[in-house]
């Protein structure tokens, strides 16, 4: 097999790579627990150094990064580039909190003289998505380098290009070699990473499907892992919200990406009060998103990321469509070359059909009609996903009370999902489990260790 860059707007293959032999990858896994001998003892000061530089060099070619994003997988140009920032965000803010969020921790127990003390696991394993290429890996590998530990990433097949530019912006920022290690891997060889013992950890953020292959790998041969996976995010709207800011960021929290996020909001559940007034306005403002070029920042809506994810976001659609769901806006693919998809919302959409329990990674949005508040929050806790959501109500309480009622790992109010560097992201059900970026994010892979002196003086 190679491993190809294909630009999603033209269908053109770009670049290919040469994946690795399984040889080389059990060779890297020696450089790997290598440089974790050296790395963990380093100092905060050393590795803050890194990383800070890493930033540096990220915001200083932004432009180079931020194209390279959209050659390789089709986002907007003006949201690579903001993906780019807030890696440099991210980075920095590991550099400059690593060493306060793993500070020894005094144990407070009365008669005893003990504490915890943070430190590294070893090698890691990284399985980073394509959706935000240069994103989920930063978010994975910088806490992770800060706090001593060494990763290896086994990037989405096809954004290729990104894989490499981010272990040359490591080597460059001066990271001893094995400390950041990109790997031009197939899917099957990530089996024989984690079962090697000198592996001590993995980290996934992809499908539902893959994460549960890889959870059962962790468990049978007793590695930590973190698993960041698919979303059906809820987007409430309560009869006392402003329409208009609520339209306003139905189109940001369901476009982002081109709908192509886990946390993007998917489940539009409005209640009777509002509803005809939210779908005319939604479906105005989505008619008007203009389709084209991501390279051109006139472009309000991009392609999807490859021609298979248009042709299987279609089938998704079409099977709903055939069960009996109505078609409000949209529903198919428009005749241009390129991996694009026509913004659509559906409603009626009922527990027996296909998607209703399904993550729809495209431009496509369900509206679902709701007699009040209890009913609203029902629907939203029947999914089998518990990532994200968002309510809209002009009552902060209110809103605090639903969003507590609501069975997922973040909600917001009056806001989309979004992520923070300081504040921790991830979910629960069947979107996985272990948190990443805030403090949380640099504790998962470090071994908590308790050391006891003996009575306290």
């Amino acid at each position: 097999m190679t491993i190809t860059s294909v630009n999603p707007a033209t269908n053109e293959t770009l670049q290919e790579f040469e994946p690795l032999t399984k040889d080389d990858v059990i060779n890297a896994i020696g450089v790997g627990r290598d440089a974790y001998l050296e790395w963990r003892q380093t100092s905060f000061d050393q590795r803050n150094s890194c990383l800070l530089k890493f930033a540096e060099l990220l915001r200083s070619d932004s432009d180079i990064y931020a194209r390279m994003i959209t050659r390789d997988m089709g986002k907007r140009i003006s949201e690579s580039q903001y993906e780019i920032n807030y890696c440099a965000d991210i980075a920095e803010f590991y550099a400059n909190g690593a060493e306060q969020f793993l500070a020894d921790q005094p144990m407070n127990v009365e008669g005893v003289n003990a504490y915890i003390r943070h430190e590294p696991l070893g090698v890691l394993m990284g399985v980073m998505p394509w959706n935000f290429p240069f994103y989920q890996v930063v978010r994975f590998a910088t806490p992770n380098i800060m706090a001593g530990n060494t990763v290896m990433v086994k990037h989405a097949s096809n954004v290729p290009q990104c894989a490499e530019a981010i272990e040359e912006l490591f080597a460059d920022c001066g990271l001893p070699n094995g400390v950041y290690q990109n790997l031009f891997i197939p899917s099957e060889f990530v089996d024989a990473i984690v079962s090697d013992s000198r592996v001590q950890g993995v980290s996934l953020t992809g499908s539902e499907a893959a994460g549960a292959a890889v959870a059962a790998l962790a468990g049978k041969n007793l590695k930590r892992s973190v698993l960041e996976l698919g979303g059906n995010d809820p987007f409430i709207v309560l009869e006392d919200a402003d329409l208009d800011q609520v339209i306003e960021h139905a189109v940001k929290g369901r476009m982002v990406n081109a709908g192509q996020s886990c946390v993007a909001s998917k489940r539009f559940i409005v209640v009777e009060a509002l509803a005809e007034k939210f779908i005319n306005g939604f479906r105005s403002e989505l008619e008007s998103l203009k389709m084209g070029d991501p390279m051109d920042e006139e472009t309000t809506l991009a392609p999807l990321s490859t021609e298979d994810a248009a042709v299987k976001l279609q089938k998704q659609v079409q099977s709903t469509i055939d069960a009996g769901a109505t078609v409000v806006l949209g529903g198919d693919r428009p005749d241009r070359k390129g991996a694009y998809f026509n913004p659509t919302i559906l409603t009626n959409v009922t527990p027996d059909m296909p998607t209703f329990d399904q993550e729809l990674f495209g431009p496509v949005a369900t509206v679902y009609v709701v007699k009040d508040e209890a009913e609203a929050i029902k629907l939203a806790n029947d999914s089998s996903y518990g990532l994200g959501g968002s309510v809209f109500t002009s009552d902060i309480e209110r809103g605090r009370r639903v969003a507590e009622q609501v069975e997922t790992g973040m909600m917001f109010i009056n806001q989309p999902t979004k992520s923070h560097a300081e504040l921790p992201f991830g979910g629960i059900k069947n979107s996985g489990y272990g948190r990443e970026l805030s403090h949380l994010g640099i504790l998962e892979f470090v071994n908590k260790k308790l050391i006891h002196l003996g009575p306290a003086e």
